[in-house]
């Protein structure tokens, strides 16, 4: 069979960077997931608490980038913590008080698909809380996040930054297709229409919360695959982890039957459609 020929990247414009081609996005994240195992052993050996935080519009790729960055770790590792609306009992309680149940803990990694920065975002510009709320919230998040810091938890707080026409195109494109029209929900539709609202919530944000023990750090996500990659090897390049070294592995020799022979049982076999 000839070798298939390297596809040429395709520059759609001047001002844009190159397109990357599936294959060397494959290449590139297969690269970055051999790295993030590594990373994952010297968590479990060293005993680390990680927290990684991502937020951004709807639209913006946190799922996309956080399907990416797990795919190849174990879930009794890498924990995904994407909350839902809450119950009227933790209404009453203190607001951060439902994130600080899922903190990590040693030999372990913890992702928010949002976080307790839901109150600066989404219920501020949605009325779900008041000015004075939104208030303290930005004067305590800071001072909470330095006592996670304190108390050992690597913390990395991820903002995706996409454009007005690539959020347009990529919520369109939810309507359109059957697979994704379940991401696309009544509030989305509602905070579509509030761009600049979300803007000023977002640089109200950043200003009271960007600090130098636990910075914002902003992605470009209008083109997912090259975030995707950005985000993994900036993530990699910010905890000083080390290989672990490991036995090399070997199958062992399978047991004798010892005069085991298959049931002639009717089984109920699955239709082989494909």
């Amino acid at each position: 069979m000839a070798k298939d020929k390297k596809k040429t990247p395709v520059k759609s414009n001047a001002a844009e960077p190159l397109k990357l081609t599936n294959k060397d996005y494959l290449e590139q994240l297969r690269r970055l997931h051999v790295e993030m195992v590594k990373l994952q052993e010297w968590v479990k050996q060293k005993g680390i608490k990680i927290c990684i935080v991502f937020e951004g519009r709807d639209g913006a790729g946190k799922g996309g980038t956080i399907k990416a960055l797990t795919e190849r770790v174990s879930p009794r590792v890498f924990r995904v913590v994407a909350l839902p609306a809450p119950t009227d009992r933790e209404k009453s309680q203190m607001y951060i008080q439902r994130y600080l149940a899922h903190m990590p803990a040693a030999g372990e990694v913890v992702i928010f698909d949002r976080s307790w920065y839901n109150r600066a975002g989404v219920e501020r510009v949605m009325g779900f809380c008041t000015d004075e709320q939104v208030t303290r919230f930005l004067s305590l998040a800071p001072l909470m996040e330095r006592m996670m810091v304190d108390s050992g938890v690597m913390l990395f707080k991820y903002w995706l930054e996409v454009s007005e026409e690539e959020q347009t195109r990529r919520l369109e494109a939810r309507i359109k297709d059957g697979r994704k029209i379940w991401k696309l929900t009544p509030m989305d539709l509602k905070s579509y229409s509030r761009w600049y609202d979300y803007s000023r919530a977002r640089d109200d944000m950043f200003k009271a919360t960007d600090t130098d023990h636990a910075p914002w750090l902003v992605a470009n996500s209008n083109d997912k695959k090259r975030a995707r990659l950005n985000i993994i090897s900036d993530l990699l390049s910010r905890i000083p982890y080390k290989n672990v070294p490991r036995e090399k592995v070997i199958l062992p020799k399978r047991q004798k039957s010892g005069g085991y022979r298959e049931p002639n049982y009717p089984l109920r076999r699955i239709p082989e459609k494909f």
